[in-house]
C-alpha cells in the first residue's frame, strides 16, 4: 500500500506500508484524494512537533471499504470526508457540544499503520496521506457521491477550520466588516465564511499580489498587499481580524488594528514556543483575543452543512483544488504549495 511517511529526517513515498483492520466503532476507508495542508510541512520542519515515524495527511476523502462493530451511520461505499477529531462523543465537552476540547481528540497518536514490521504512527488521527487508513467512526462524515472527491477531502481542514472559525467562533453577523491576513487555503477559507456570514466589508491582505483575483472570487470586497493602508477602508478598525499566517508581527497587527469590542481571531500556527506582544491598555474597549481550535467545529454537522451549501453554489470547493498530483509527485506538490503557486495541492491515488 502507498503512502507518504515522515521519519523525523525526511519524507518518502512508499509502498509498501500495511494498516490493520478497523475494531469496533472504527471505519475503514480507501483514500481517493487528500489535500496537502500547511500543518503537514509544520510537522517535517519541526514547528508541530509529533511522533516519527508518521504517516502523514490529515486532509482527505474517500469510500468506506469495511466498518467495525457498532458502526451504523455509513458502511461499504458510502462516499466520506474525513475530520481529524476522534472525540469520544461522552465526555463534559462533547457533551456540551465542543468536540474540539474533547481531551482523547487531542495528543493521543496511535499506531495503526506498520512497515516491515515495524509500527508507525498516525497523523491528527487520520494519515490521508495513504491509500487506506482506519478512524473512529465519529471522523467519518457520509457525503453525496455528486461531489468530486479531490474537493470533498478539503472540507475535512481547511474549509472546517476557516468557514468554521467565522461562523462557529467569531460568529461574524450581517454588517460585520471582516479583516483577513494571509490568503493561502485558510484564509480563502475565512474569506468564504465572512461572505456567508454576510460581512459587509472583507479586507483580504496578502503579500502576493498575484493572489488579488483569487481572494476576490471567495469573497473579499477589497485587497491590500500590506496592513499599512487598512485604515483607509475601515478607519475605525475592524470588527473581526483573522491572522492565518502565523507570525508574531501578524498577530501584533490584527491587535492593533481592531475596531471597539473587536475580536483578533489567531488561525496561523508559529512555533510552539513563540510569543506574541500587546499593548495591554488597547484592550480595555472590550477588545478579544480568541485561540481557535479546527473551527470549533461539529464535523458530523458542519461536513453536511458545507457539503449542502456546495451543492447550492453557495461554498466554493473547486475553485481551492489548484491541481492535483499524483501520491508519487509529493515532493512537486511541496514545492508548489511552498512557493505560492497552487491554493491547495491535492493528492490523488
Amino acid at each position: 500500500m502507498r503512502g507518504v511517511i515522515f521519519d523525523g529526517k525526511r519524507t518518502e513515498v512508499v509502498d509498501d506500508l500495511e494498516i490493520r483492520d478497523p475494531g469496533p466503532g472504527e471505519v475503514r476507508v480507501a483514500i481517493s484524494a487528500a489535500g496537502l495542508c500547511h500543518s503537514d510541512l509544520s510537522v517535517v520542519d519541526g514547528t508541530i512537533p509529533f511522533p516519527v515515524p508518521v504517516v502523514l495527511g490529515h486532509e482527505g476523502a474517500g469510500v468506506v471499504e469495511a466498518v467495525g462493530v457498532g458502526v451504523g451511520h455509513v458502511r461499504p461505499g458510502d462516499h466520506v470526508a474525513l475530520s481529524t477529531l476522534a472525540n469520544c462523543g461522552a465526555c463534559a465537552e462533547c457533551d456540551r457540544g465542543r468536540p474540539t476540547m474533547c481531551r482523547k481528540a487531542i495528543g493521543m497518536p496511535r499506531q495503526l499503520f506498520a512497515r516491515g514490521g515495524r509500527p508507525l504512527y498516525q497523523f491528527a488521527s487520520n494519515s490521508a496521506f495513504a491509500e487506506r487508513t482506519v478512524v473512529k467512526a465519529v471522523q467519518a462524515v457520509r457525503i453525496p457521491k455528486d461531489i468530486p472527491l479531490p474537493s470533498a477531502a478539503l472540507i475535512g481542514c481547511g474549509v472546517l477550520t476557516g468557514v468554521g472559525a467565522v461562523l462557529n467562533r467569531a460568529r461574524v453577523d450581517r454588517g460585520d466588516t471582516v479583516l483577513v491576513i494571509g490568503t493561502g487555503g485558510i484564509g480563502l477559507n475565512v474569506l468564504q465564511g465572512a461572505r456567508i456570514a454576510g460581512a459587509l466589508k472583507i479586507v483580504a491582505v496578502d503579500a502576493n499580489p498575484a493572489k488579488e483575483s483569487v481572494a476576490r472570487r471567495f469573497g473579499a470586497t477589497h485587497f491590500l498587499t500590506s496592513t499599512e493602508d487598512v485604515k483607509d477602508i475601515l478607519p475605525t478598525g475592524a470588527d473581526h481580524a483573522f491572522e492565518c499566517v502565523g507570525r508574531v508581527e501578524l498577530i501584533r497587527q490584527a491587535i492593533d488594528l481592531l475596531d471597539r469590542h473587536g475580536q483578533a481571531v489567531l488561525l496561523g500556527v508559529p512555533p510552539a514556543t513563540a510569543e506574541a506582544s500587546f499593548l495591554v491598555s488597547s484592550m480595555y474597549l472590550d477588545k478579544s483575543i480568541l485561540g481557535c481550535r479546527y473551527g470549533s467545529s461539529r464535523p458530523q454537522r458542519d461536513i453536511a452543512l458545507y457539503a449542502d451549501l456546495y451543492r447550492e453554489g453557495r461554498l466554493l470547493l473547486d475553485e481551492l483544488v489548484t491541481r492535483t498530483y499524483p501520491v508519487e509527485d509529493f515532493d512537486k506538490a511541496v514545492q508548489d504549495a511552498e512557493g505560492g503557486r497552487v491554493a491547495r495541492a491535492v493528492l490523488t491515488f
